[in-house]
C-alpha cells in the first residue's frame, strides 16, 4: 500500500492524483479544468474540495473517482492506477472499492430503502457483511424506514438511504458531490454529521466537493482549488476560516456569488 508521512506519522493514501491534467477543447476553444493537480486522500480522513465556480473542483473529483477520464497524470485508487484500466475493469472498480453520493439522491422508486440499500451489493452478487450493515442502518438513523420507498420518505431521509447506500459495501473511499446541495439546513446538517462520524467511528474515507463553508466545517481537511490548480490546503477548518479563504480567491469581497457576508450559501 501506499503511504505518506503526515505530521510525524505515517498514514495509508487510499486515493492519489499525481500531476493529474485534463484539457477540453482545442487550440482557441482550448478549455484547462485541470493543470497538473498533485494530491493524497488519506484512508480514514474526511476531505473537503472547495473552489470558486469553474475552478476544476467536480472535475477533480470525476477524474480521482473513475467518473471521467483525464487527459494526462495518473490516478491511483489504492494500489490500483486507473489509466491503465479499461472500462469493465474501471466498472468493476467502480463498484467494489468506491462509494458515491450525489446531490440528486438517485434512488430507484420501485425498491425499498433497504432494496435501495444493497442494489449495488445485489447487481455485484454478493451478500452484505451484515453486522457492518445493521452499524450503518443504525448510524443513519433507518432502521424504522427500511420498508418504505423513496416517495414515502422526505430529502432528508432520502439522502440518508444514498449515504447508507454508499457505506453498505465497506468501499475503500466515498465521494460525494454537492451530497448536502438538495437538502434544509437542519437535513443538510444530519447528513454532514453522519459522514463525519462514518470517518470518525467505523474510519470510512470520505472526499467532498462542496461550495458551502459550513459544510466544509465537518471535515478534517479542506483543499482549495483555483484555475484547475490546488491553492491551498487547510486542516481543523471552521466556517469562518474557510469563508475568508475563499473570499480571498474570489477577489476578496463579501459579494462574492454564492456566499453572503456570513458565509451562508445565497
Amino acid at each position: 500500500m501506499t503511504t505518506t508521512p503526515v505530521a510525524g506519522r505515517t498514514t495509508t493514501v487510499a486515493a492519489r492524483a499525481t500531476d493529474l491534467s485534463k484539457i477540453y477543447g482545442q487550440g482557441e476553444t482550448q478549455v484547462v479544468a485541470l493543470d497538473r493537480v498533485s494530491v493524497d486522500f488519506r484512508q480514514a480522513e474526511f476531505t473537503a474540495i472547495m473552489g470558486p465556480s469553474g475552478s476544476g473542483k467536480s472535475t477533480l473529483m470525476h477524474c480521482v473517482a473513475g467518473l471521467d477520464t483525464f487527459s494526462s497524470g495518473s490516478v491511483r485508487i489504492g494500489d490500483t492506477e486507473l489509466g491503465s484500466l479499461k472500462d469493465k475493469q474501471l466498472t468493476k472498480l467502480r463498484r467494489d472499492k468506491i462509494g458515491f453520493i450525489f446531490q440528486a439522491f438517485n434512488l430507484l422508486p420501485t425498491l425499498t430503502a433497504l432494496e435501495n440499500i444493497t442494489l449495488p451489493m445485489d447487481i455485484a452478487g454478493r451478500k452484505p457483511d451484515q453486522q457492518w450493515l445493521d452499524t450503518v442502518i443504525q448510524m443513519v438513523g433507518l432502521k424504522d424506514r427500511l420498508s418504505h420507498r423513496p416517495s414515502q420518505l422526505s430529502g432528508g431521509q432520502q439522502q440518508r438511504v444514498a449515504v447508507a447506500r454508499a457505506l453498505a459495501s465497506r468501499p475503500e473511499i466515498v465521494f460525494g458531490d454537492e451530497p448536502t446541495g438538495n437538502l434544509d439546513s437542519r437535513s443538510g446538517a444530519e447528513v454532514l454529521g453522519f459522514l463525519r462520524n462514518s470517518v470518525r467511528e467505523l474510519g470510512q474515507t470520505v472526499v467532498m466537493v462542496t461550495h458551502d463553508p459550513v459544510a466544509a466545517a465537518y471535515a478534517d481537511r479542506v483543499v482549495f482549488l483555483a484555475d484547475g490548480r490546488i491553492t491551498d490546503d487547510m486542516y481543523g477548518p471552521t466556517a469562518d476560516s474557510v469563508l475568508d479563504r475563499m473570499l480571498h480567491l474570489s477577489g476578496g469581497t463579501p459579494q462574492t456569488p454564492g456566499f453572503d457576508a456570513k458565509g451562508r450559501t445565497s
